[in-house]
Order: structure tokens, then C-alpha cells, then sequence
């Protein structure tokens, strides 16, 4: 069965200018209409699919708001569509809420698992349906509006990095070589994310610095280093409005700290400064160090080492770190 539902009224209440659209999934014809009817009288634009692999095709065509995903399907049940949904890039941001007859509690952890978002139990509560499915919907937007602004963060630090065609492709290096390095600390998921995205962000900051400055060949004077030292703390207001830049913020703010307390811009001193910030900083500086420039030539990496090694006995880094990244490249080089 093909569907459209729509109604005289333009909106959904306090939800946004245009209609948000939802797709009804569901393998009885009885089902979906009446969730469809519920639906189109608060305003939703209103689609249907059958089985769950229409589901996935239609998603992608019309890409709603929110679907509504019947569980006891033949073929592909609600718990396998909503996995596949969840794991694609393009889908994974739409709020799934399952609708079932069962109300067990195994039912609802296999639902959690497969990244459902809500749950609603046959026959529909209208408020509750009305509810549950504006609060979906807006939080579903709102997710977008976060992911797009994260999105011009990182497109705004690609083109700082583009700026000094010294560097290269660093920043995507720094996102390889902290991911693997992480590992070998055995990181959390979202100190791996951190340090990842810190790959893309550290400079983002370099954006309010002058290309006189940013671009000089040769020793900056006092009063230019000073300016170039800004790029930190530009960088951390560019992020600070975003709650999920939160944990990346310090690596941006303190990845020019050193242990002695003789880096900027607080100079703080050993553990004073934050641990992904050090973590960072062993990366930062290595693949500096082993990377072509045009001031110089890549370093080995037995040379690179020795010179984190200098940099350890001058007090500017981390001993237990220094330690554990040069184990982590000796692994890395006999793998």
C-alpha cells in the first residue's frame, strides 16, 4: 500500500515552519492507517511502508523525522531495520520509536540495543502517541542543527590548515595516529573521540591569526609570538558554545602547555594540565618531527624519538608518556 496522509493544517504544533515527516511501518494495513489517521490530524506528514525492507528504501527517498517501526515483521523484524538505520550515516539521526504488542522486558533491552529511541504498546494512546512523537521529532532537529554546526567546525579547520601549505594533510594524519595510539592506551570510547576530533580542531584557533604572522618565514619578534599564542584561546571560544566540544577543548586550549610549566598559555605544571592534552601533544609533535616540510626534511623515526627524548630530559614533556609512546612505535614498527 502507497499513502500519503495530509490535513488542512500546515504545521506540527511548536515544532518547527514546515511538517515534520513520519514513516509508519507496519506489516498489517489496519495498523498503519490508524496510525496514520492519529498522526495527519496533528499536522505530520504521513508515509507508510509494509515491510521493513521497503522501509529502508523509503527512508532514504523521502527522509523523515521519525518512523515508527512495527517489531513482529516477516523476513526483517523492527529490531534488524532499525540496527541497519542506525549504523548508515545518512539515517542514523532519525528517532525510531518501536511499536509492539510486547511488553517484555527482553523485547525493550533487544530495542535499546538495536538503538530504538522510545517505545509505544498497540493499541495507541493519542496523547501519548502525540507526545512521545513531537518530543522525537524536535530533538531530532535540534541533533541536526548540532551535527551541521560541528560540521562548519571542522570545514573552518580544514581551511586554517589550508592556509600554511607547510603542513600538509597533518590534521589527518594527527586523526589516524590518535586512534591507534589511544588503543594502545587503552582510551574510553569518548577520550578516543576527543583526542580524534582534537586531530581536526587544535588549530582551529590559527583562524583569527594574521598570515603576516601565521605565514612569516623566519623568527617571529615578541610582539608577533605573542599574537600567534592567541590561536588557543581563539579556538576555544570558536568551541565553547557546543556541549560536545566540551571534552576537545582542552586539547585545544593546553596542547602547548609543557611539564616544567614553560609552555603557554597558563603554564601549568605536570598534571596540572590536562591528560588528552599530553596524549595529544606526543602525536602532535611526532608527526611534526617525521613529516617533510619545507624548512626541513622528515626525521626517522628513531630520530624523532630521540628528540621527544631531548624534549623529556629539558622537563618540556611527560616522562611515563614519552616512555609509553616510544614503546607504541616500536610495536607500530615491528607490525
Amino acid at each position: 500500500m502507497v499513502s500519503t496522509f495530509k490535513t488542512k493544517k500546515t504545521l506540527a504544533p511548536d515544532i518547527d515552519l514546515a511538517p515534520a515527516k513520519i514513516l509508519v511501518v507496519d506489516d498489517y494495513p489496519a495498523n498503519r492507517m490508524t496510525a496514520m489517521a492519529l498522526l495527519s490530524l496533528e499536522g505530520y506528514e504521513v508515509f507508510d511502508a509494509e515491510s521493513g525492507a521497503i522501509a529502508l528504501e523509503k527512508v532514504i527517498k523521502i527522509q523523515p523525522d521519525l518512523i515508527l517501526l512495527d517489531v513482529m515483521m516477516p523476513e526483517m523484524d523492527g529490531f534488524e531495520v532499525c540496527q541497519q538505520l542506525k549504523q548508515d550515516e545518512q539515517t542514523r539521526l532519525i528517532p525510531v520509536i518501536f511499536i509492539t504488542a510486547l511488553n517484555d522486558k527482553q523485547s525493550r533491552i533487544r530495542g535499546i540495543e538495536a538503538g530504538g529511541d522510545d517505545f509505544l504498546t498497540k493499541p495507541f494512546d493519542r496523547p501519548e502517541l502525540s507526545a512521545r512523537v513531537k518530543s522525537l521529532v524536535r530533538q531530532k532537529r535540534l541533533n541536526e542543527d548540532l551535527d551541521h554546526t560541528e560540521q562548519v567546525l571542522f570545514s573552518i579547520a580544514r581551511a586554517v590548515e589550508s592556509r600554511d601549505p607547510n603542513t600538509g594533510d597533518h590534521c589527518e594524519r594527527l586523526v589516524g595516529l590518535g586512534e591507534t595510539f589511544g588503543q594502545f592506551l587503552n582510551l574510553s570510547r569518548p577520550q578516543m573521540r576527543n583526542l580524534q576530533w582534537g586531530g581536526y580542531l587544535h588549530d582551529i584557533g590559527k583562524v583569527g591569526i594574521p598570515d603576516a604572522v601565521l605565514l612569516k618565514q623566519g623568527k617571529l619578534t615578541p610582539e608577533e609570538w605573542e599574537i600567534m599564542q592567541q590561536h588557543v584561546i581563539i579556538g576555544e571560544k570558536i568551541c565553547q558554545p557546543l556541549r560536545t566540544m566540551h571534552g576537545v577543548i582542552p586539547i585545544i586550549r593546553h596542547h602547548h602547555e609543557r611539564w616544567n610549566g614553560t609552555g603557554y598559555p597558563y603554564g601549568l605544571l605536570e598534571d596540572e594540565i590536562p591528560y588528552l592534552a599530553q596524549v595529544f601533544q606526543m602525536i602532535d609533535i611526532y608527526d611534526a618531527l617525521s613529516s617533510d616540510r619545507p624548512y626541513k626534511r622528515a626525521f626517522t623515526p628513531k630520530e624523532a624519538l630521540e628528540i621527544l627524548a631531548q624534549e623529556r630530559d629539558l622537563g618540556w614533556r611527560s616522562p611515563k608518556l614519552v616512555e609509553q609512546f616510544t614503546k607504541f612505535i616500536h610495536t607500530q614498527q615491528s607490525t
